[in-house]
């Protein structure tokens, strides 16, 4: 939550990441697309950068990638192609998550790497979060 924390603290959608391997975290983000003029600047699309440079390799096997909230299409492709062994995620993601709430990507059988998952860890929290600043951005308007 502290990394959805720093996204909210710049008013980016409060989203965070952690990839870890072997019990070390190797890899951090939260989200700024907004003030990165970068539309792929996901929580998940960060993390896995910095874990990537970390590791110096783009395939990064074994880890687990934890996330506050169930990740949309791009996010999980990028997953699949750096050969993310599990995703674990706190909120569902009704309009845009591609895991389970809108579209079940991880079921289709073509792609040639698979993930396993985990949702609902901490959903409350990360929930009322982001629940709390959409409600505020709407107030500023």
């Amino acid at each position: 939550m502290t990394l959805a924390r720093r996204a909210e603290a710049v008013e980016e959608v409060p989203v965070g990441a952690l990839l870890v391997i072997d019990g070390q975290m190797i890899g951090a983000g939260w989200n700024c697309p907004i003030g990165e003029s970068d539309p792929t600047a996901h929580a998940e699309i960060q993390a896995l950068r910095a874990a990537a440079k970390v590791r110096n390799n783009y395939r990064l096997p074994g880890a687990t990638l934890y996330v506050t909230l169930e990740p949309c299409a791009m996010c999980l492709g990028a997953m699949i192609h750096a050969r993310v062994t599990r995703l674990v995620f706190a909120a569902y993601e009704p309009r845009a998550g591609a895991v389970v709430s809108h579209m079940q990507l991880l079921d289709q059988q073509h792609f040639n790497h698979r993930i396993e998952w985990l949702g609902g860890i901490l959903q409350e929290e990360s929930s009322a979060l982001l629940k709390s600043f959409f409600r505020r951005r709407r107030a500023k308007r």
